[in-house]
């Protein structure tokens, strides 16, 4: 029987990765089949089968890196881990964004296969909650997809549902005035990559960013076209955008329909177009749920209610 060992050189981190009476340890046994052993700061396995230690060194490396970038709970940590590796290769459910410092994992299982989803489709619908990935996942792949040169431009996208101003009597030029609807995009990719480089892509014309009416009569190639808060756009706005794919671009469409803001009466282009479109199999659907909340625990549980809610109401 052969050794694996995993060496981890901050003891602090050590700590954490075990949890409280190895409290950590014990989930990861039970999910890899095999006794992990401590000795000093190495972690290690005895097993022949490459799969087992590749599973090993990658929920390792993957809960590490959770808690460098700030996570507090680690038992929230690894139950999320190892939740993420059970359906979709372990080599699939990771965005990797040049220049940024640190790789994308996903939360849940959900995020798992919508990541699996962006990186395998050309076009992908989620719906979901606030807080639960669906926008911050979209932006970090297209910056991925970007950055490591294999598409040409971010092309951003909101409709602009007004709420007692004109954009026409907003100050400044176009930009300024649209800036607030799409500052939620602007603060993903800033959470990823630097505000820096942020800039410098948007002033190289890299990325776009534009309301929904501009994008009309365009046709939109070799790029990565986003489309956010789609639940305010109408059925024609919709079958608009969809129509102005080009060759070898990517779309993405989010939104939430419990919060649609369009005239009452006026039906949603997103909640349509997946009814219309759910058969065709090139394109992909995910719909995420309080369960995929990542933000506050509190915001999981206000969600979790509202769900509730509504399925109370339609019973």
């Amino acid at each position: 029987m052969s050794e694996y060992k995993i060496v981890v050189p901050d003891n602090d981190i050590l700590a954490c990765v075990c949890g409280t009476n190895d409290s950590n340890l014990q989930l990861i046994e039970d999910n890899l089949g095999v006794p992990v052993f401590t000795r000093g700061n190495e972690l290690s396995i005895e097993t022949e089968d490459d799969e087992i230690k590749d599973r090993f060194q990658f929920i390792m490396d993957r809960i590490i890196d959770e808690i460098y970038d700030g996570g507090k709970n680690t038992e929230d940590i690894v139950v999320s881990v190892l939740n993420t590796t059970k359906k979709v290769d372990a080599s699939e459910i990771s965005i990797l964004v040049p220049g940024s410092v640190k790789k994308i994992y996903p939360r849940t299982q959900h995020q798992a296969e919508y990541i699996n989803m962006l990186q395998t489709k050309d076009m992908v619908f989620c719906t979901g909650s606030a807080g639960s990935g669906k926008t911050f996942l979209a932006v970090a792949e297209a910056l991925r997809l970007v950055l490591s040169h294999k598409k040409n431009k971010i092309i951003i996208t909101r409709p602009v549902v007004e709420a007692g101003e004109s954009l026409g009597f907003l100050p400044g030029d176009l930009e300024q005035k649209i800036d607030p609807y799409l500052r939620p995009l602007r603060d993903a990719m800033e959470a990823i990559v630097t505000p820096e480089t942020v800039r410098k892509l948007t002033e190289s014309g890299i990325i776009e960013v534009a309301p929904l009416a501009y994008m009309r009569g365009r046709t939109l190639s070799n790029s990565v076209i986003i489309l956010d808060e789609a639940q305010n756009t109408t059925n024609t706005q919709m079958k608009m955008f969809l129509t102005r794919m080009g060759e070898n671009s990517k779309v993405f469409i989010t939104g939430d329909p419990t919060q649609i803001d369009l005239p009452r009466k006026t039906p949603s282009g997103l909640v349509n177009s997946i009814r219309i479109l759910y058969k065709i199999e090139e394109i992909g659907f995910m719909e995420l749920t309080a369960e995929d909340v990542v933000r506050n625990r509190l915001v999981k549980k206000i969600v979790r209610a509202y769900e509730n809610e509504k399925q109370s109401d339609e019973e």
